[in-house]
C-alpha cells in the first residue's frame, strides 16, 4: 500500500512538472511571436499620398484608388511600408498648404505630393499653384527632414490657351529640379483623354484607370523604396 501510495505520489510530481514545461514552452513560444510581431510593426514605414479627388478615388472604392492599387503591390512583393491615403476631392494647392501640417503629425518616411489639377482647371495663376506646391514642399521638409519626396506630373486641357497650359505643365520638373525631389513625369500618362479609362466626367478614371496611374507611379517609388 505504501509502495503504491509513493508511486501516486511520483507520477503527480512528473506529471505537473511537465505540464509546467509544456506552459513554459508555449509561454516562451508566444512571447517571442508577439516580439517579433512588435518588431515588425516598429520597422515598418510610411507612405503619404497627399492629393485630391484622383488619391482620394472619387467614384471608386477605396480599395480600388491607386493608392491602394499600390498597397496591394508593397503587400504582394513583402516590402515594409504601410500606404496612407491622404486624398481630398476638391483640394487645391492653397487649401493643401493649410492642411498638410496638420496631416505631418504622424511619421512619414515619403510624400508623395499629388495637387495642381484643380488649380488649373480653376485657371488660378501659375505664379499661386507653383508658390503653394513649394510652400507644402518646404513644410515637409522642415516638419520630418528625412522623408523622402515624389512630386506627380500634371497637365490640363488647353482650354485656358496654349500658355497658360504650357507654363502649368513646366510647373512640376521646375519645382522637382529646384527642389532635388523625385518625379512622376504625368500621373495620367496613359489614361487623361481615353474615354473607356475614365468615368462619365471625363476627369476621373475608372478603377481600371486607376491601375494604370498605379502602375505610373510606381515605376518611380520601386526606386525609392
Amino acid at each position: 500500500m505504501r509502495i503504491l501510495l509513493m508511486f501516486c505520489y511520483f507520477s503527480l510530481f512528473v506529471l505537473v512538472n511537465s505540464c509546467n514545461e509544456t506552459t513554459d514552452k508555449k509561454t516562451e513560444t508566444t512571447q517571442t511571436e508577439v516580439s517579433e510581431e512588435a518588431q515588425a510593426a516598429t520597422n515598418t514605414k510610411s507612405i503619404l499620398f497627399f492629393g485630391d479627388s484622383l488619391t482620394a478615388g472619387l467614384g471608386v472604392d477605396t480599395d480600388e484608388a491607386f493608392p491602394a492599387v499600390i498597397q496591394q503591390k508593397i503587400d504582394s512583393l513583402q516590402l515594409p511600408y504601410q500606404v496612407i491615403n491622404a486624398g481630398l476631392s476638391g483640394e487645391t494647392t492653397a487649401s493643401g498648404k493649410n492642411r498638410v501640417s496638420w496631416i505631418l503629425n504622424q511619421p512619414i518616411d515619403v510624400f508623395v505630393l499629388e495637387l495642381g489639377a484643380n488649380d488649373g482647371l480653376r485657371g488660378i495663376p501659375i505664379s499661386e499653384t507653383k508658390s503653394n506646391l513649394q510652400a507644402i514642399i518646404d513644410t515637409v521638409k522642415e516638419k520630418n527632414s528625412k522623408a523622402q519626396i515624389i512630386l506627380t506630373g500634371m497637365q490640363i486641357p488647353p482650354n485656358m490657351g496654349p500658355e497658360y497650359t504650357e507654363e502649368f505643365r513646366n510647373v512640376f520638373p521646375e519645382l522637382a529640379e529646384k527642389n532635388n525631389i523625385q518625379l512622376i513625369p504625368f500621373l495620367l500618362e496613359n489614361v487623361g483623354g481615353v474615354e473607356e479609362l475614365n468615368q462619365q466626367d471625363g476627369i476621373h478614371p475608372t478603377a481600371e484607370g486607376h491601375k494604370i496611374l498605379a502602375a505610373n507611379v510606381w515605376v518611380v517609388l520601386r526606386e525609392v523604396l
